[in-house]
Formats: C-alpha cells, structure tokens, sequence
C-alpha cells in the first residue's frame, strides 16, 4: 500500500486520501484476527524484519521517509550512477573470472567483453599470461589482473605484450589488480607498496585507459561481513591507497583515477542496489574532502557465499537476481560466477549460462536502457542512506584503530566480520534464511555434479565461509554413511488421523531431517522401516487425545528417540521437537551422533 503526501492531488477525487495512521489501524485488525494483539503504533513495527548492521525492513515506505537529495546521474554524490548516460550506451561490462587456461576466447566470441585472470597462487601461471592472451585483441578486450604477490611481474608481463602486439597504450584498457591490503586479508602476509606506486606512475603518466589498483571487497564478504563492513572496509583501505600515492608525488586527481573498487551481488537484491548506490556516495564524500570529487568505478561479481554445493542448478537462479541487482544498482562492470564454481572448474555449458545471464538481462531484458532504475523508491532511497550511514560509521571505526592496515594486523576486522557471521550462521541453522536445496527442499536422490578441482584459492588470512557449510557438513556425514553401508540414516514419520491433519507437519518433518541427509520413511510400520527414531505428525488437537499413547507405543516398537513435529508441549514419551525456528543443525547433528553416523 502506498501513502500519498498531502500535495492536493487526488487519486479519486470522491475519496479522501488515507492516512498512515489509517494503515496501522487496518495492521493492528489483521494481527488481532491472527492472535497478535498490539496497539496501532506497534503494528507496523511487528511487520518489520531485522537486518544486518541494525537495520531495519519496514513493511511500509512513504513520501515521509526522507533521504537526503540522491542528485543526478554523473553528478556528485553519484548515487545515482557515476556517469549520465550510465550503462545506456551497450550495458555494462559483462566481465568472466578465469582461474585456468582454455576458455578465454570462447567467452569473448560469445558475449564477454572483458577479462578478469587470476595469476600466481591460486591461478594461471604468470609465465602462461602470453598463451592465455594468445588471439585476443588487446586494444578492444580490457584485461584486469589478479595476481596476488605477483603484481608487478604480472603487470610487467602485461605492459610487454602491449608493446610487443602495438597496442596503442591510448588504446589499453583495464587493471593491473595491485591490491596489497586485499592480498594481506586474504593470505596475512603483508606486501611492499613501493611496486604498486611504480605501476601507477606509470599508468597515470603513460596508459589513460589502464588503473594500476583495485579495491576488492570480496575478502571481507567472502569472510562473513555485512554489506556496511564490506563498505567500511573498501573505503578504509582506499584512503590507505591514496595516502600513500600522494605521500609519493601523485596529484590527488590522479590518485583517484588509479583505483577500481569490487563488491558483492548477492541475491538480495534492494540491499545489494542499495549498497552500490551507497558506495558511490561514500567515495564522493572521501574524495571530495581530499578536494577532488570523482565517481566511483564499480565491479560487481555475484557472491561466492551463496553459491551451494548441493543442487547446484538453483545457483543459477541465485546470479540472475544478483546480476539483476548489480545492473540496477548501477555496477560498471559484472561478472557473473558459473552456477558450478563452488564445485571446481566450471564446464561450457556452465560458462556460456555466466556470460548469457548477463546478455539476456541487457539484450533482452532491456535492463540497462534506463539510468537509476530504482531511483525514487522511497524504499530504495531511504534503505541507501541507511546503508552508507552505517558503512561510514564502520570505515570511521577502522580509521580510529589507525587504519585498514593496522585493523587488520590487529584482529580486530576478523573479530568484527566474526562476530557478524556468528550471528548470521545462528539464522541459517534455524532457517530463518533459507537456502533452497540445501536447507529447504533438499533432494536425497541428486545425482552429484562432478567437475575437475581449481585451483586451490589464497588462504591464510581471513576464512571463506558459505551459507551451506553447517548443512554440508552433516550431508557430508550421511554420504559417508551411504558409501559404507548401502543406505542412509533413516526417520520414521507416524502421521496420525486424516490427511488434512497431518500433511503440512509430514512435509515440514520430512524437509527438515533431509537437509542433514536423514531419509524420512512414511509407509509401513516403524519396525519395517529400518529406523531407530521416530517424529509424530498431526495436529495439535490430535496430539492432545493420541501423541503420549503413539509415542509410547513407538518406544515399545523399539524408537530409541521420539520427536513431535510442533511446539513444545507436555506429551509423555516425546523426546524432543521440531518447528519452524527451532535450530536445526543442532537437532540434526545429535540425531547423527545418536545413529552413529560420524
């Protein structure tokens, strides 16, 4: 429902405009109806969701919810994009990650535009940068590089082949991925600076088109951050950069042009739009107290936290919200990670999916014909200047600390992105935030998909952590299981009375035990069914005449531990419940301790 300002204009000139007050009052009813009693004024606040940072989801968003002036695309604060015809002109930059050799010229004749290399550890060897390149042209497919502690030979290298195939250096575009604090979080190893300053003299006196740094984000994501500390971070580790280039003779101006910021894009997408838009404001605001205002270059790649191991297929659905996101929110350039990266080196098909989710949403979609598309929304608007509030007060919270470097070294960025993946992974388990195929509607009898190892990734510095591994973990236990014995760990569910009683609580049971690859048994007797615990399922009415009676007979059969699918209650002989919030890896770890599956 949408509430109107007072400006005079009417919807219906027979109806009076409705009030927010109206709303609430309309709110409170419905709750009343459903069993939640709460004044007018609470209603509203009963609707709203929790999110991360200690922000709020309201149900409601009006013409009241003030945001400061977003200004105009290509102008400071950049919200609204950083240049005025934004992605119009072709779309963005649909950028492919390579790990390893083979594909790089299938991906640019089908669909990409430009090349994303991981060299060094975890990547193609420096040494192979020419045979990788070998047939691309240089002067119209940018190259970024991720090489780690290999920045300045990859970047030499690079340079080299320039001059050797005569591309003009007008003509080179891209980034040569210095990125020595991203490198640090990654590995804990602590790089010099001095090479990364020559690379960008170099590509501010000599290369216009090429940067010499990037700002990657990812680390803090990768390790569990929210969206405010995956910004308080890039902002924090920007100023460190710009310090130390104009500390060595670069004017501000072109300090800033040699940096190229990446984010997540994760299948939320108001809050991934909103946090594109945030982090263009925050660099406007830095740069321009450095006394040079300029936009901010983005690079949004779909969040490797969210892509699952199991049923891999739904990832796929996962990026195209993601990269649906990351166009509206504004990104310049997005790459799209294969629906198998979490598996190993992704296939053809696996790939040409990537490339294709992006064609499809600019092609076809027509998603990059208008600038700012979610510009105006009172609820994308406000959500923005929620989001750069609170990733400005954790960047103010580093630079307190001595900044990025210092944070860092001391631990305290890997306490804080800890301390947030704590509290997020407490969610997952009691699935409050689903993952679909994993947590909800896992599927037993999947045919795993197989696909040759990558390369191992940089460690040592802050973990990755994936939205599926508590869930992993404990399939991990049951295919262990099944390689040993012939079959899974079982769980009798006793469906009691009719149909209409019992078939939601049967499909919440059999859902739940899945997701820790216990396989629920419905037919038969318990003694036929090969299980050793059993869940009752029905309703609460039933449960009153028949659960204390079926648990023990359930017991008496030879169920060693007997669930009751809903709240708890007093039922004699139930052991323990399972509803919805309840925290489902502890209960399906302890059901595997109990069947001995290790």
């Amino acid at each position: 429902m949408t509430v109107l300002p007072d400006d005079g204009l009417s919807l219906a000139a027979e109806f009076p405009d409705a009030t927010h007050e109206q709303w609430q009052r309309l709110v409170a009813g419905v709750l009343r109806k459903s069993g939640r009693d709460v004044s007018d004024a609470a209603a509203e606040e009963a609707l709203s969701t929790a999110l991360e940072d200690g922000l709020h989801l309201r149900p409601l968003y009006s013409a009241h919810d003030a945001a400061p002036d977003p200004g105009l695309p290509g102008f400071a604060p950049f919200v609204r994009g950083g240049r005025a015809e934004g992605n119009s002109a072709g779309g963005w930059d649909v950028r492919q990650q390579h790990t390893a050799d083979g594909a790089v010229l299938a991906d640019l004749e089908n669909g990409v535009t430009s090349l994303w290399l991981v060299l060094g550890d975890g990547g193609i060897p420096v040494s192979s940068l020419g045979r990788v390149l070998d047939g691309v042209y240089l002067d119209l497919a940018p190259v970024v590089l991720d090489a780690g502690s290999d920045v300045e030979p990859a970047a030499q290298e690079l340079l080299r082949l320039y001059e050797e195939r005569g591309v003009a250096r007008e003509a080179a575009r891209g980034n040569l991925g210095a990125d020595p604090l991203g490198h640090e979080a990654r590995t804990g190893r602590e790089d010099d600076f001095a090479p990364v300053t020559r690379l960008a003299r170099r590509c501010a006196e000599e290369y216009p088109g090429l940067r010499a740094l990037t700002v990657d984000a990812l680390p803090y994501h990768e390790a569990g951050g929210s969206a405010a500390q995956e910004l308080g971070c890039s902002m924090a580790t920007a100023v460190a950069y710009l310090r130390e280039l104009t500390e060595a003779g670069l004017p501000v101006e072109h300090a800033c042009a040699q940096l190229e910021f990446r984010y997540a894009a994760t299948a939320d997408q108001f809050l991934t739009v909103a946090k594109l838009r945030a982090a263009r404001r925050l660099w406007a605001r830095v740069t321009e107290v450095c006394g040079s205002a300029v936009g901010q270059v983005q690079h949004a790649v779909t969040s490797p936290v969210m892509m699952a191991r199991r049923d891999p297929w739904v990832n796929m659905l996962r990026t195209t919200v993601a990269t649906l996101a990351a166009g509206v929110g504004g990104a310049d350039a997005v790459t799209v990670l294969p629906f198998d990266h979490a598996l190993g080196l992704p296939d053809a098909f696996a790939r040409r999916i990537a490339r294709n989710t992006s064609t499809i949403l600019i092609e076809e979609s027509y998603l990059s014909r208008v600038v700012d598309p979610a510009g105006g929304s009172w609820y994308v608007e406000r959500l923005t200047d929620e989001i750069a509030h609170a990733g400005w007060e954790f960047f103010q919270e580093i630079e307190r600390t001595g900044g990025q470097a210092a944070a860092l070294r001391s631990g305290r960025i890997g306490h804080d992105l800890a301390d947030t993946w704590e509290a997020r992974s407490a969610r997952l388990a009691k699935r409050r935030e689903p993952v679909t195929g994993v947590s909800e509607f896992p599927d037993l009898g999947e045919r795993p998909v197989e696909r040759t190892p990558a390369p191992a990734p940089r460690s040592g510095g802050l973990p990755r952590v994936r939205r599926d591994e508590s869930y992993e973990r404990l399939r991990a236990r049951s295919d262990a299981h099944l390689a040993a014995t012939g079959s899974r760990p079982r769980v009798y569910l006793a469906a009691l009375g009719p149909a209409a009683a019992h078939t939601a609580r049967v499909g919440f049971a059999a859902n739940l035990f899945q997701a820790g690859g216990i396989e629920p048994v419905t037919n038969g007797s318990f003694a036929d069914s090969g299980a050793t615990e059993a869940v009752l399922c029905s309703s609460d009415a039933l449960y009153e005449d028949r659960a204390a009676t079926v648990a023990q007979e359930l017991k008496d059969a030879g169920a060693s531990h007997v669930y009751l699918a809903g709240r708890p209650g007093q039922y004699p002989g139930v052991d323990a419940y399972v509803f919805a919030g309840c925290d489902a890896v502890a209960v399906l770890s302890a059901a595997l301790d109990r069947m001995g599956v290790s």
